[in-house]
């Protein structure tokens, strides 16, 4: 007989008890995922994420004694707590936090409003390593920030330098997974195998210190192989 896998297990981070609550008995509703504690401040997030460990942190953006961006960062940046995904949960879809939230290492974001069967889907993308529901969403939200704020979080210099490391086709790759591409999308536009480009995402990945796809939107961003409603690298 098989052995059915381990439930995804999740930490819920939110200031309100309601909602806490709410997200506790909608996740547990899924036989594959679990929720292993629920933090009421940043801190309080930081502190269970090391010691739970969970798949997925499902994180308010706005807490006390300690903001989601700032949570995120410190758990992404943990030796201990690095292979953690965080879902940010935000109340507006273009809050000016969130960017700042995508460069601290979350793997994606969500409206509080998202339909319940949507939020366990993203929460098991996320666990999953892969990109969050539509990568259009994020590219979305990226691409409203570097229209009007343009970021300054990764120097020219040091971005420049990563971006050096990448080959021509690698290159093209990225330049489709910021546009919103999926694999099997990019594997028919540039002709070469769904292995291929799988591979190429990876060596992105590892190349440019990316955690996923989010990540590797933002570079496309910053690094200007792609310009705010672009539909070609820029020179």
């Amino acid at each position: 007989m098989a052995v059915a896998p381990a439930p995804t297990r999740v930490l819920v981070a939110d200031d309100q008890a309601l909602l806490r609550g709410s997200f506790r008995v909608l996740i547990e509703s899924d036989p594959g995922l679990t929720v292993v504690g629920e933090a009421d401040t940043g801190r309080a997030t930081v502190e269970l994420a090391r010691t739970t460990r969970p798949d997925v942190v499902l994180m308010d953006v706005r807490m006390p004694d300690l903001d989601g961006i700032e949570a995120t960062r410190q758990i992404c940046a943990a030796p201990e707590t690095a292979g953690v995904r965080v879902l940010m949960l935000t109340m507006f879809d273009l809050d000016s936090h969130v960017y700042a939230a995508l460069r601290a290492g979350a793997s994606g974001f969500l409206l509080k409003d998202t339909p319940p069967t949507d939020l366990l889907t993203a929460i098991r993308v996320v666990a999953a390593g892969e990109a969050l529901l539509a990568p259009t969403v994020t590219r979305r939200l990226v691409d409203e920030f570097v229209r009007n704020h343009q970021p300054s979080l990764v120097s020219g210099p040091e971005l420049g330098a990563r971006l050096a490391g990448i080959t021509d086709r690698e290159c093209e790759v990225l330049v489709l997974v910021a546009r919103g591409l999926s694999n099997p999308e990019i594997a028919e536009r540039l002709k070469v195998s769904l292995a291929t480009v799988k591979s190429h995402v990876r060596h992105l990945l590892t190349k440019l210190d990316a955690r996923d796809r989010t990540q590797l939107v933002i570079a496309a961003y910053e690094g200007g192989l792609i310009r705010s409603g672009a539909e070609t690298p820029s020179a």
